[in-house]
Formats: structure tokens, C-alpha cells, sequence
């Protein structure tokens, strides 16, 4: 089949490769001259495992290419898919689907032949609809199809999700249309991946629903921990015999500091408006979105806690910056209100990350920017791990107490045991879970 996608940002990128990979002849649409240049050289923008030698191998074969031309990208296409951005419009919330009707008049006046117009963007209830009357209106004569398509990719493992997933959801109406998705996706109908096709409103809303779901989990989990921590429960105990219930599930019921992305929460966010202006609030997903964002400004007053009240005057390190590990990805990111509410009690605050320094530098000022952990760490009166990257799973407690000129330590991701870190004379602070007995 011949794709085409429109964006080759997170989203774009990562489903046009995989396509590529399932055999499809793809090119991806991308305008921004920067970009678009670095990826025909085959250098890959964002931090994903895997995807640089994906891209590499399937440009190599001539499955996959990048152009700035849309015009004759999808003169010839099956199918066009739309990735591009949909971030929260300043103001109200909703998402902002500037990028996807621009997309949409570009790719109607593009159409020579009929194409199936699919949406992989997180669009909200409605978008396909108005897709299809932006192309009719713009090319009365156009043969066409649209579609939702929506992705449930996560950062840091996206192209194992898209090569196996749990589901996919298509929202389609003709049966063209269908045909044609069908086909794309025929390497998961053979190893039985289940393949959900509905309305259009019902696969768009299937997204927004899923990140709301979750995004409650994780937010009852961490005021649970919070629980936990009055009454002298642990939260890692609490939370398997949660997950252990097969009605609940176990994923998603890790305390921390709260959820990030670019996912979370613009979705909640727009979910809310959306439900709102449509007269069933989700009255649920709006505690959701207010107490996440709570949690976040909260995690500081742990650490100003573990240090004895005030960080004035002290060295602080920060492990870890990015929203979760796996990623580049700054945005919404727990370490953009921990950072700075500690740089303003007057703490000197020294922080690394393995893969988002770069993006960091962009958001977070007056910081150290350090070399590695233990650069990090050197000479720090107190240590916090913000984001449990791999390599801060197994420091060596040894050398990071020798190089601290206090030993306290703020595990934000409890990652280490609280009898062990004891034991070995830290200061220990976790979150939701008792501190005086080993191996709890």
C-alpha cells in the first residue's frame, strides 16, 4: 500500500516507519525545513530506543522517504494520514485543530484519485466529520473517504506498541475505506491482534477515554500513598493486592510524582472541556487533571521536608528530568515544578538527565547542568531522584554517600528499599511507604 504521513513529529514518525516495516511504501510530510533536512540525512529528531536503525534500515530498502512536498506525496497515495500536533488551545483547553483543518485543505487540493483521509492525531469527537466537509468544501470534486485511526503509543517503548499492540481502533463507515485499513493492517490480523472497528465518534472518543483512565489510576495511587504515609501503610503492598484483582490490573498503580507527557494532560484536559460543552461533565477526570497538578507543585514540600525545613544556602541534586524514562520528552514534566520551586527557596540545585539535558536547557534556568549522576551528586547536601531512568536504578550507595556532604536522599519513583537505604546510613524519604523496617 502507498502511505502518506502528514507530520513527522512523535507520532507521525514513529507509525510511518513501522508501516514502513510492515512492507508499505511510505513518505513522510514535513515542513519544517530543519527538521525535514535532518531526517533525509537519516538522522532522527527525537529520543525513541530503536527508531534511528528502523528509519535507517527501511530508507535503505526504499520503503520509507521524507519530503517537504505534500502536493505530490498524495497524488498517488491509499492513504493519507494526518499527524500532526493538536496541543491545548491557550485559553480554554480544547485541543487546538489549527494544524489538522490546514491539513485537511492541503490534502484535498493535493487529491487526484480517491485516498482514504484517516486521523491519527488525538483529535476530539467530531474532527473526522468536520475533516470530511473541510475536503468536500475545498475540492467539491474529490474521491474520498475519512477515518479515525487513533495511536496508543508510549514513549520509550512506542515501537514495540505499534509492531504489537493490544488493540487497534479504526473508526470508518465505508466500506472502501475499510478495505483499504484492512489491508495496512494485515500484519497484525495474522498474529491475531484484535482489530476494533466502529463509528467515527466512538474511535475518537476511545482515546480520550483510555488516557483518562488512566491517568485516573495513577492519580488514586498517589493519594493513596499519601494515605499510606498517615496511617503507616505501604503503598508498593497496597497496590498489588489492588493490581492482583484481575478487574483492576496492576500497571498504572506506581506512586510518584505525578503524570506528565504530551498525552495526559492536554487529553483530560480536552476530554473535560469537551464533556462540559457537551452537557455530561466528567466531573471525575476534572479532580483528576487539579489534583495531578497539585501533586506536582507538592513533591518541592517533600523535599524542603526531608531537608529540615529549608534548602536555603544548600546544594541540591536533582536525577532525572524528562516526564518518565525512555524519552527526550520535557513536556509537563514533574521536574518543570520541582526545579524551580527549589531554585526559589535558594537552593543550588545540580541536575542530569541521560536524554532530555537538551530540552531541559530550553525550559529550566539557573541550574548546574552536570555530566553524569555522580557529577551530580558530588558535594550535594541532599540527593532527589525525580525520574527512574535505568541507571539511577543501582547507584553505588557507597560512593554516592562519600561524595554527599549530607546523606539524604528523596526517592520521588521508590526505586530503592527504605530498611536497605537505612541501613545504609541515608536519610531516606519515599513516597507512601513506612521507613523503619527492612525489606519493606
Amino acid at each position: 500500500m502507498r502511505i502518506v504521513m502528514i507530520g513527522a513529529g512523535y507520532v507521525g514518525l514513529v507509525s510511518g516507519t513501522c508501516f514502513s516495516e510492515f512492507g508499505h511504501q511510505v513518505i513522510c510530510v514535513e515542513k519544517d525545513a530543519g527538521k525535514l533536512a535532518r531526517l533525509q540525512r537519516g538522522e532522527v529528531p527525537i529520543y525513541e530506543p530503536g527508531l534511528d536503525d528502523l528509519i535507517a534500515a527501511n530508507m535503505k530498502s526504499g520503503r520509507l522517504s521524507f519530503t517537504g512536498d505534500l502536493s505530490n506525496a498524495v497524488d498517488e497515495a491509499d492513504a493519507v494520514f494526518i499527524a500532526v500536533g493538536t496541543p491545548s488551545r491557550r485559553g480554554d483547553g480544547h485541543a487546538d485543530l489549527s494544524y489538522v483543518f490546514s491539513a485537511a485543505e492541503e490534502i484535498a487540493k493535493a487529491l487526484r484519485g480517491y485516498a482514504v483521509i484517516v486521523t491519527k492525531s488525538t483529535v476530539p469527537v467530531g474532527t473526522s466529520r468536520e475533516i470530511a466537509r473541510i475536503v468536500r468544501e475545498a475540492n467539491p470534486k474529490a474521491a474520498f473517504d475519512v477515518a479515525s485511526n487513533p495511536e496508543f503509543l508510549r514513549e520509550g517503548s512506542a515501537i514495540g506498541d505499534f509492531m504489537r499492540p493490544d488493540r487497534v481502533v479504526i473508526g470508518v463507515e465505508a466500506d472502501r475505506a475499510r478495505e483499504i485499513l484492512r489491508r495496512i493492517y494485515r500484519p497484525l490480523f495474522l498474529i491475531e491482534t484484535p482489530i476494533l472497528f466502529t463509528a467515527l465518534e466512538t474511535s475518537e472518543l476511545i482515546k480520550y477515554a483510555a488516557n483518562a483512565f488512566l491517568a485516573t489510576k495513577i492519580t488514586f495511587i498517589n493519594e493513596i500513598a499519601d494515605l499510606c504515609e498517615k496511617v503507616g501503610a505501604n503503598v508498593h503492598d497496597v497496590a498489588r493486592g489492588m493490581g492482583l484483582d484481575g478487574r483492576i490490573g496492576r500497571k498504572f498503580l506506581h506512586a510518584g510524582p505525578g503524570y506528565g507527557g504530551s498525552c495526559f494532560p492536554k487529553d483530560t484536559l480536552a476530554l473535560a472541556r469537551t464533556a462540559r460543552e457537551a452537557g455530561a461533565p466528567l466531573r471525575i477526570v476534572e479532580t483528576v487533571k487539579d489534583v495531578n497538578d497539585a501533586r506536582k507543585r507538592q513533591m518541592a514540600e517533600i523535599v524542603l521536608g526531608a531537608c529540615g525545613g529549608s534548602v536555603k544556602g544548600q546544594t541540591v541534586a536533582v536525577l532525572g528530568l524528562t516526564f518518565k524514562p525512555n524519552t527526550d520528552d520535557m513536556r509537563e514534566a514533574p521536574s518543570l515544578d520541582i526545579v524551580p520551586a527549589l531554585t526559589a527557596q535558594g537552593a543550588k540545585v545540580r541536575v542530569f538527565d541521560p536524554a532530555g539535558m537538551k530540552e531541559a536547557k530550553k525550559l529550566i534556568s539557573g541550574v548546574a547542568w552536570c555530566a553524569d549522576a555522580y557529577d551530580a551528586i558530588k558535594g550535594a547536601d541532599a540527593l532527589v531522584i525525580v525520574t527512574e531512568w535505568n541507571e539511577f536504578r543501582a547507584l553505588d550507595l557507597d560512593r554516592v554517600k562519600q561524595s554527599m556532604k549530607r546523606p539524604v536522599f528523596i526517592d520521588l519513583r521508590n526505586i530503592y528499599n527504605p530498611g536497605e537505604m537505612e541501613a545504609a546510613g541515608f536519610a531516606y524519604r519515599s513516597i507512601g511507604r513506612p521507613t523503619k523496617k527492612a525489606g519493606t
